[in-house]
Formats: C-alpha cells, sequence, structure tokens
C-alpha cells in the first residue's frame, strides 16, 4: 500500500521534507519521492536533524519535488545530494532560478559558520564542518529539471504530477500528485507555502499574482498551517509603517529591516518607493543590503507572467527598480561597510529575515545598542532563531560570540506575510468540490496546527490530522 512519511515540518515550521512511496509499508517495490527537501532552522534540536540520515538512503530515492525556493523547502538538497542521490529535482523555472542564488549563499553561511567555530574553539566537534559547501550546492543545480505550472510530468512508474500556482513567492507551487496501481488511482496535493489572498488595503505591496490556485478533489491534502492560530490584521500597515520612519528619522536614527531576500525584500522595496512617491514618508536613502537580494531582484523582472498588476503599473511608470534614485544596491562587503560609515538616516534592508545568518547581523551590531535606531520585522520569526529573542524584547543579543545590547526601538508589522492565515484558509478550502479522505497538517508549531485541525472540522466537519514527525500514513 503506499504511504507518505513526515521526514521534516511536522510538529515544526520549518525542515520541510514528505516522502512519497508508492510500494508497501515494508519498503519494498514501487519509487520513492520527496516533495520538498527543507533545512530545519531554528532551535538547535531542530538543526541537529540536519545531519540525522533519513530513514531512506538517498541512493534510492527517485526523485525530489520541490515547491518553491525557500530554504526551509528546498535547503537540504545539496545534503541529499552529497549522501548519493542522483535523481532529478523537478520545480518551476522561477524555483530553479532562485535555488540558482540561495543554495551557493547557504553553502557559503555553512563554511563561514564552521569556520568560525573552528577559530573560535566554539563546537564540540573538532575539526567543525559545513553540512555541506558553496561548491557542493552549485554542484546539485545539474539535478535541476524545468516543469511548467499546469503541465502533465511522468516521474515514473505510477506517479505522475504537475504543478498549480500557490501565489506565495516568485515560482511557488503547489504539486498535485496522481498515484496509479493495481487498477487504483489516488490524487495527492501538497500545498507547500500557501500564499495570500490579494487585498491592496490590508496586503499591500505584494508583487507576485494573488491567490492561490483551486486544486480540485484531491484523495489526500497535505497542507501547511504556519498562520493555522493567528490572523493578520485588517488595518492598512502604511501609517504605522510612515510614522514609525518619520520617528526614526526625526531622532536622527536608522532603519533596519530584517527581510527575506526572496520575495520580501522585492515588497518591501516597492512599498517603499510607492509612499516616498506619495509624499508619506520622508524620502531618505534605501540601501539593499543582500547581493541574494539583489540577484532576486533581476531573476524577478525576468518573469513579467508573475507580475501583480500593480507591480506592471509601478515598472511602466518608474522603471526598473534597480535604477530607481535613491534606492542602493550593495554587492560587495566594501559597499556594505560603507553604510555603517554613514551618519545620517537611512533605511537598510539585509538578510537573513531572521536574523540566523548574513549581513543584518553586522548591521544589528552596528545599530543594536543606540535608541535613536528603529529595527522593524516584517516576517515571521521561527521559535529560537534570534529574530524571534528581539521581538519577544531581548534586552541583549549574542551575535559573534558577542552579548550586544538592545536599546534600539524594536517594532513588527504583521501585514507583510506571504502566508495565509486561518480566515484565508478556510475560505480557500472551501472551493474544493468535495473533501478530501483525509487532510494532513505540516509546517506549523503544534498550538498553530491544532487550532488550524479544530477550526477546519468545526467549520467544514473535514477528517483532519496532524502530522507527526516520521510518521508514516498510508495513502
Amino acid at each position: 500500500m503506499p504511504y507518505i512519511q513526515f521526514l521534516g515540518a511536522a510538529g515544526v515550521v520549518t525542515g520541510s521534507k514528505h516522502l512519497i512511496h508508492t510500494g508497501d509499508d515494508a519498503g519494498n517495490g514501487g519509487l520513492q519521492v520527496l516533495v520538498d527537501c527543507g533545512l530545519f532552522q531554528g532551535q538547535k534540536e531542530w538543526r541537529e536533524r540536519n545531519w540525522q540520515d533519513l530513514p531512506v538512503p538517498a541512493r534510492n530515492i527517485g526523485a525530489v519535488i520541490l515547491t518553491h525556493a525557500h530554504l526551509d523547502h528546498c535547503g537540504w538538497i545539496p545534503r541529499l545530494v552529497k549522501e548519493g542521490f542522483t535523481g532529478p529535482i523537478f520545480a518551476t523555472p522561477a524555483t530553479i532560478e532562485l535555488c540558482g542564488i540561495l543554495l551557493p549563499d547557504s553553502g557559503h553561511l555553512q563554511e563561514e559558520d564552521a569556520s568560525f567555530h573552528n577559530k573560535h574553539r566554539t563546537s564540540k566537534h573538532d575539526p567543525a564542518l559545513p553540512l555541506y559547501t558553496a561548491q557542493e550546492a552549485t554542484d546539485c543545480l545539474r539535478f535541476f529539471q524545468p516543469v511548467e505550472v499546469g503541465s502533465d510530468k511522468q516521474v515514473g512508474a505510477g506517479l505522475s504530477f504537475r504543478f498549480f500556482r500557490a501565489a506565495h513567492i516568485l515560482g511557488s507551487a503547489m504539486a498535485q500528485i496522481s498515484l496509479t496501481g493495481n487498477g487504483a488511482a489516488k490524487t495527492l496535493v501538497f500545498t507547500g507555502d500557501i500564499g495570500r489572498v490579494r487585498d491592496t488595503t490590508v496586503a499591500p505591496g505584494k508583487v507576485v499574482h494573488s491567490g492561490p490556485a483551486e486544486p480540485g478533489s484531491p484523495d489526500v491534502l497535505v497542507m501547511e498551517s504556519t498562520y493555522g492560530n493567528r490572523e493578520h490584521p485588517e488595518t492598512d500597515p502604511r501609517p504605522q509603517l510612515a510614522q514609525l520612519v518619520r520617528q526614526a528619522v526625526q531622532r536622527g536614527g536608522s532603519v533596519i529591516v530584517p527581510a527575506f531576500a526572496v520575495e520580501r525584500t522585492q515588497k518591501f522595496i516597492f512599498l517603499l518607493k510607492e509612499m516616498m512617491e506619495a509624499g508619506e514618508m520622508p524620502r531618505v536613502p534605501v540601501h539593499v543590503d543582500s547581493p541574494m537580494a539583489i540577484q532576486a531582484v533581476e531573476i524577478f523582472l525576468k518573469h513579467a507572467e508573475e507580475f501583480s498588476d500593480d507591480t506592471r503599473s509601478m515598472i511602466a511608470k518608474y522603471g526598473s527598480p534597480l535604477k530607481w534614485p535613491g534606492f542602493y544596491f550593495d554587492c560587495t562587503p566594501q559597499d556594505s561597510k560603507k553604510i555603517n560609515d554613514q551618519r545620517f538616516p537611512c533605511i537598510i534592508v539585509s538578510s537573513s529575515g531572521m536574523v540566523t545568518g548574513g549581513r543584518i547581523q553586522h548591521h544589528l551590531i552596528h545599530r543594536l545598542p543606540d535608541p535613536r535606531n528603529l529595527v522593524i520585522f516584517i516576517g515571521f520569526q521561527a521559535p529560537g532563531t534570534r529574530g524571534a529573542q528581539l521581538k519577544a524584547g531581548a534586552k541583549t543579543i549574542r551575535m559573534f560570540g558577542q552579548e550586544i545590547p538592545v536599546r534600539a526601538q524594536i517594532a513588527a508589522l504583521e501585514q507583510f506575510s506571504d502566508h495565509a492565515d486561518t480566515r484565508e484558509l478556510l475560505s480557500w478550502l472551501k472551493t474544493f468540490p468535495k473533501a478530501p479522505s483525509t487532510t494532513y497538517l505540516v509546517h506549523g508549531e503544534p498550538a498553530a496546527a491544532t487550532e488550524l485541525q479544530q477550526a477546519i472540522s468545526g467549520a467544514m466537519h473535514w477528517n483532519v490530522q496532524v502530522a507527526q514527525w516520521m510518521q508514516k500514513v498510508e495513502v
């Protein structure tokens, strides 16, 4: 009997990794396919899972179907290849282009972390080793194969799939998987991350098309639950953002915005441009200090088929954001260091979005001790990350072996999330012609998954289960 085994993003909001086995529960015969292959991030106990072997040898996995390019969904692919995987990795063309910058960068950060631990003797391993290197990440890209949204792809005997739009980030897609054999057929849908329904008032600045596509009537639904116990504010964030920036500038401070390099950075700079042109906030220099985000902007501009109407009109009116006056895209380490020499207010948008690595750490080391400055979080902060600690009111934060005092103002705007919330998820589920036999909730903290389970069961009377790590379920 075919089964799914949840190897990640079960009980946690990271490490998405779901194994489909078309053979029996003992692992006999059939094809093995991974849907997503993500890094565990956040708390140490989760990150340690990145070093554990999968329950099946990597060489025995026939293919990977990748929903999108965020590292918690794709960041373990180089390790999978390192351990012997040689099959195809299917993804949309835009996702493949984004992985081409995200994965080598992830490998580079892994090497930097290992080098730091070896230099300062802060690891129990001697020597500390990277999970994979930048070169290993680059090498794995040869296994990627593009699949257009809406086209059918045969993976192997008895398993085919098609992508349909998830509206989460550039290139993101849900995977609709068809299993056939022994005279029976089953349809499975893996959502990956589900984007928000478009609303320019309460979710402004969305740069890609809005609203997830409708998948029909799957027999089994595997669905994210990141915002399963929260609803996004319905207030327009622009007045609050304008006030926060204006106050920081008036006291001579700068604004530091930790932002994911893909989608969130593009969304935020489009919004800043719109608000500055409308006179809603002061014109100050805007620095995008993330080589990966800059490359992501370049990739984004190549995929006009994914633009929202607002994005099309903004580019038609003002041209490429890479050429906007007053917006600086800082590619080199020297460019980044020059920002810290400035003594006048500016806005710095830098990654990583959860302050788990990247150039944002250096900007925070310089600016967190100064009460004139402002840090604005515009994205989800996973438990255990520095971003979550700062958002929760930490008085000090540890970076590069130092305890950095936190005196800067800390603020958070929740309207920028690219994840659908409970209300939006229920609206999407109501488009299904009939209920799946079972819905499994993944990619959420236990409280979020449990509350979403109750919400769906209560509103729609579906059979909803919260997936457990390493659990096998027959399909």
